[in-house]
Formats: C-alpha cells, sequence, structure tokens
C-alpha cells in the first residue's frame, strides 16, 4: 500500500528545499555573517576613537 501525498505540500516543501539550497550557496559565495561584519565595524569604530583619543590636539 502506498502512501497519500497531497503535491501542493510536497511542491511547497520542495521549493523551501530549494531556497535553503539556494541561500547556502550565495552564503558561501559572499562568505562572511552578518555577525562577522558588525564585529569588524565595531573593532574599526573602536580603532578610530582610540586613535582619535591620543591626539594632541584635539579638534
Amino acid at each position: 500500500m502506498t502512501k497519500i501525498v497531497n503535491l501542493r505540500k510536497a511542491r511547497k516543501q520542495a521549493a523551501r528545499a530549494e531556497k535553503r539550497r539556494a541561500g547556502a550557496v550565495a552564503a558561501a559565495r559572499h562568505g562572511r555573517s552578518k555577525a562577522e561584519r558588525a564585529g569588524d565595524e565595531a573593532q574599526e569604530a573602536r580603532r578610530i576613537a582610540r586613535l582619535d583619543a591620543h591626539r594632541r590636539d584635539p579638534e
């Protein structure tokens, strides 16, 4: 006996799986997560703030 399959649900499930796969490919291609980019931006901001704090003649 075979299992009855709702074709609409099966198509939607296949579409979701394809989107997940395409997203994983894009993430691998572009490389960095949002958290990594935010961390680098925060580190750069700290670096600039520290450099500005050591100025002899503040603006």
